[in-house]
Order: structure tokens, then C-alpha cells, then sequence
């Protein structure tokens, strides 16, 4: 190896280093300004009723912050904080796994059985996906009354199983990674087709599940236009909903401690749920996108 070559390879690897420094600089100032608003949130709630302004060290009023968010005080003038977070959890849970199953095998009979309406079927599906939710409200509303389910969590839940965004991956997915003859080998050896899909197909969709898990239960633990049409009950109020009534009763400018603890408490759920299921979503998006 003559010296060109020495040279040419220390100047390589320089340039080599140098991008690797600038790439991470970029990095950890992305990182930084990422989790900036969450740190700021996380001191704000430190704070006392009367301390204004932006701070960057922690006080010492998150106890009695916590204390005068869950007081009886708070739950009569805001509702339950802390039931609003069961309620939350439970309607979000629910519609996420609903959802999740139903579109996956709604995904399935259209992926899998050769019908005369199945591309009708599936435009018919895609292009519910393109109307609004408040283009329906008013209809919506007045059915439920009809029905005698408003102030109760049905009309949260039960709609929520048609998710047309859900099929579409679901089918996506399964196009890229679920072979027919899978399917077909399974039926030869006698299997239903419920077994088949909850014994064989599902096993295999278990990172678009998780990935649609993690869409669905933040879409509905933050929606607020639909709980704020069909329940009036304070007792029953969601997450959303209680944000919404201390915020239009001006607590965050009286206790602004108190209204960005909520806020942590709040997002915490949605956290949880995200580091639970997150290893499946690079996964999970790579196999259910489109074979090119």
C-alpha cells in the first residue's frame, strides 16, 4: 500500500467522523427540542397558583397541586378527574380493540374470498373514509336520542368498530405478508374460517395490530367532538372534556400548577401504551406498505 493510499484513507475516514458529529449534533438538538415542551410541562405542574411566566427549575407545590386536583372541590366543578381518566381508559380501550379486530376481519374476507362485489365492497369502504365527522353529527345526535343512548359510552364505542383507516392497513398488510396459500392449506386440513383467522392469520398480524392499537387509543382517548355531542353528565365526562371545562373556567390562570398536572396525568396513559407497542411499529409499517 503506497502512501496515496494511507493518506486517501485518513482523509475518508476524517470526513467520515466529521459527518458522523454533525449528524448526531443534529440529532441531540432535535431530541432537545422535542422533549423541551414536556420538560416545561412537567415544572409547570411544580408550580404555585399565583407564580406566572415560563420556569426551568421544579418548585415545591406538586403535592398540594395534587391534592386540590383531586379534591371534591375540583371534581364538582370540573368532574371526576379521576373517574375522566377510567372513563377515558375504558372507551379507549374498548374502540381500539373493536376496531382493530373487526377492520382486520373485515380485511380478511376482502383480501380472501373472491366475491362479485369485492371491489365495490372496497371502494364503498375507502370512500366512507372521506366524509367528515361533522357532516354526520346532526344525524348522528338525533339517532342515538332515538335510540336512548345518549349520556352513555355505546355511541363512543360501538361506531367506532368501522374504522375504514384500519381496514385499508389491515388489507395492505396482509396483501405484503399473508400468502393464500396459508389460508387454502388450512382449510385442507379442516379448519373453519374463524379458527383459521384467530388461529393462523392473526398470529401473523400482530404487528399491524400493534400498530393500529397505538393509532386507534390515542384518536379516541383525544377525541373531543363526539363526547362533548353525546354526554352532558359530569360524572361521565372524558379526559378531553374536563381539559375543556377547566380551561374555559380559567384554572390556568388561577392554579396553572393544577391544570398542567392534569395535563401530565393525562398524557401518561397514552405513554404507556406507546412504549408498550412501539418495537411493532417500524416493523409493522415496513411489512403492511405496498409491495413495489
Amino acid at each position: 500500500m503506497n502512501n496515496n493510499d494511507i493518506v486517501g484513507q485518513q482523509t475518508d475516514a476524517k470526513q467520515l467522523l466529521v459527518r458522523r458529529i454533525i449528524a448526531y449534533t443534529v440529532l441531540i438538538f432535535l431530541v432537545i427540542i422535542s422533549l423541551l415542551p414536556f420538560y416545561l410541562l412537567l415544572i409547570n405542574a411544580t408550580r404555585g397558583v399565583s407564580q406566572i411566566g415560563i420556569r426551568w427549575v421544579p418548585d415545591k407545590y406538586l403535592g398540594k397541586n395534587f391534592s386540590n386536583l383531586f379534591s371534591g372541590t375540583t371534581s364538582v366543578a370540573f368532574g371526576n378527574v379521576f373517574k375522566s381518566l377510567i372513563n377515558s381508559l375504558i372507551i379507549s380501550a374498548s374502540a381500539s380493540l373493536l376496531s382493530v379486530y373487526f377492520s382486520a376481519l373485515t380485511a380478511y374476507a376482502v383480501y380472501v374470498y373472491d366475491f362479485k362485489l369485492r371491489k365495490i365492497a372496497d371502494t364503498f369502504i375507502l370512500l366512507v373514509m372521506m366524509v367528515p365527522t361533522q357532516a354526520s353529527a346532526i344525524g348522528f345526535y338525533r339517532f342515538m336520542g332515538d335510540l336512548g343512548l345518549t349520556d352513555t359510552y355505546i355511541p363512543l364505542i360501538v361506531p367506532a368498530i368501522a374504522a375504514p383507516a384500519t381496514y385499508y392497513f389491515m388489507k395492505q398488510y396482509m396483501q405484503s405478508s399473508l400468502p393464500l396459500e396459508i389460508v387454502e392449506a388450512s382449510r385442507i386440513d379442516g379448519c373453519g374460517e374463524f379458527k383459521t383467522f384467530n388461529s393462523i392469520v392473526a398470529p401473523i398480524l400482530k404487528p399491524a395490530y400493534a400498530v393500529q392499537m397505538i393509532f386507534t387509543f390515542v384518536t379516541n382517548w383525544n377525541n373531543y367532538f363526539t363526547p362533548r355531542l353525546i354526554l352532558s353528565e359530569k360524572a361521565k365526562y372524558t379526559v378531553p372534556l374536563v381539559l375543556s371545562a377547566m380551561r374555559n373556567s380559567g384554572p390556568q390562570e388561577k392554579d396553572p400548577g393544577m391544570f398542567n398536572l392534569y395535563i401530565v396525568i393525562a398524557i401518561l396513559p397514552v405513554v404507556i401504551v406507546y412504549l408498550c407497542l412501539s418495537k411493532f411499529i417500524i416493523r409493522g409499517i415496513a411489512l403492511g406498505s405496498v409491495k413495489g
